[in-house]
């Protein structure tokens, strides 16, 4: 069996890393495409080296780029791949526009796709992210759930009969992660300059269009972090430094600090030093939530909701809004006491993930 990987963003190479150590273990030809959509070293390179990925087949190199003219260059770099390759499967990654290019490009060469992390639902029409996942969902062959409730979102959509759960991959990296970092196997996460990792500290990220593109909520989320009662470690992706640039906001003020992103093990070290996370991150609310830190999600929803039902994640769409001493607290509250459960899975996804692939190869559509 081949199966081709594509994908091109942070969140992606996290999950491609135990899906590539699963098909090490087997006799099939896993190939991976890199679209190139995250290009920033700290977003691209540090994942392959520190994750242990294997370096990438094919490096389509899109680059940057409106959501048109990115998706349209990853499909127009992928045709003659996929039809050079001719996989028995086109596996699709989470929810960016490396993933719709890449299902709709295999679709379209009646090659089989199998879309991972499927069945996430925001119900937020206006992020970009959910007409992907969504899209992606209605084209594949093969959507491998993360979730029971994701399972319930596909089997609403009539895709119940495309539908595996798989459980969550992010579980399968995070987990092992932590181990190593709790045995001492990484070295100290580099903490923007001003963060004391023995003393209480909070953990940021800020990245979303919603959160980024206009000026006044912007400038209205940095100085609800600059106002709270912890030092902020606020690791700033290339588009909040690139916005806040533009919008003339100054982003170290107060109690915000800033810094690099990390790297995945340095990631997971840095929430494991922190008090608490605040962020719009998608992954970032789940790998909190798996390493029980309690997070705040500066947005009116979430995909995770299995974390909020816990109580370790408070969304909060507008912290501007709250008295600054609600606000603070809501930050810096205490773990939640009750068993959070397993509802991501057992660190096993990705062994399943290759298992289901396996028994659906011959079910699927193929141009042979």
């Amino acid at each position: 069996m081949k199966v081709i990987s594509i994908v091109g963003a942070r969140p992606q190479l996290v999950k491609l890393a135990p899906i590539a150590a699963a098909f090490a273990e087997t006799e099939h030809e896993h190939f991976i495409v890199h679209t190139g959509q995250h290009y920033d070293a700290d977003l691209s390179d540090v994942f392959f080296q520190g994750l242990g990925i294997p370096d990438p087949d094919v490096h389509l190199g899109v680059g940057s780029g409106s959501h048109g003219v990115q998706t349209g260059s990853v499909l127009s770099a992928l045709d003659p791949v996929l039809e050079r390759e001719k996989p028995d499967w086109v596996l699709v990654y989470g929810d960016t526009n490396s993933t719709i290019a890449g299902a709709l490009s295999a679709v379209k060469m009646h090659l089989p796709v199998a879309h991972l992390e499927a069945g996430l639902r925001s119900f937020n029409r206006r992020m970009p992210e959910e007409h992907n996942r969504v899209l992606t969902d209605h084209c594949a062959d093969v959507l491998l759930a993360p979730t029971e409730e994701a399972m319930r979102h596909l089997a609403d959509e009539g895709l119940k009969d495309r539908a595996v759960l798989a459980g969550d991959v992010m579980v399968d990296i995070c987990l092992r992660i932590r181990d190593a970092v709790l045995a001492g196997e990484h070295p100290a996460p580099a903490l923007p300059e001003g963060i004391d990792p023995a003393q209480p500290f909070l953990l940021a990220t800020i990245h979303r269009p919603d959160n980024t593109d206009d000026p006044e909520r912007l400038a209205a989320i940095v100085d609800s972090l600059a106002a709270l009662p912890l030092p902020v470690a606020l690791l700033a992706h290339p588009r909040l430094v690139a916005r806040a640039q533009q919008h003339g906001i100054e982003l170290a003020k107060g109690s915000v600090h800033v810094g690099r992103p990390l790297p995945y093990a340095g990631l997971v070290a840095a929430v494991l030093a922190s008090s608490g996370v605040v962020t719009d991150s998608g992954g970032l609310q789940k790998e909190a939530f798996l390493l029980e830190r309690v997070t705040t999600t500066i947005r009116p929803e979430t995909e995770w909701v299995e974390t909020v039902g816990t109580g370790w994640n408070v969304l909060v769409p507008d912290p501007h809004a709250l008295p600054a001493g609600e606000w603070a607290a809501t930050v810096t509250r205490p773990a939640p006491t009750a068993d959070k459960g397993t509802p991501y899975g057992d660190g096993r996804a990705a062994h399943n993930v290759v298992r289901i692939l396996e028994e659906w190869q011959s079910t699927v559509r193929s141009d042979g």
